[in-house]
């Protein structure tokens, strides 16, 4: 299993409107990209957080999965819309065995 994680401090801008389209872009990609086998997007809850508290969390069977659902439609529009928003971001891709 191949795991994406990408924590975020977000603008003081954001409302509820915007996390309701992130969720849209969300179940966009869980239907669309059958290779995605899981996707999440939430409030980072860890009292270590850094001040990092939201999180996108995709896994995938191999590493060349991710690297479709990087270049996907979708995921560019989701980045697009979400990258004024992202004051801070750290990610981690990572192989699990």
């Amino acid at each position: 299993m191949f795991v994406h994680a990408v924590m975020m401090r977000l603008s003081d801008e954001i409302d509820a409107d915007f996390h309701r389209k992130v969720e849209g872009y969300v179940q966009r990609i869980r239907t669309e990209l059958p290779y995605v086998r899981g996707y999440y997007y939430g409030p980072n809850v860890a009292s270590r957080s850094n001040g990092l508290t939201w999180a996108v969390i995709g896994t995938f069977d191999t590493s060349a999965d991710h690297d479709r659902y990087q270049v996907s439609d979708v995921h560019q529009e989701m980045k697009g819309f979400m990258s004024p928003f992202i004051s801070e971001i750290l990610a981690c891709d990572m192989e699990c065995r």
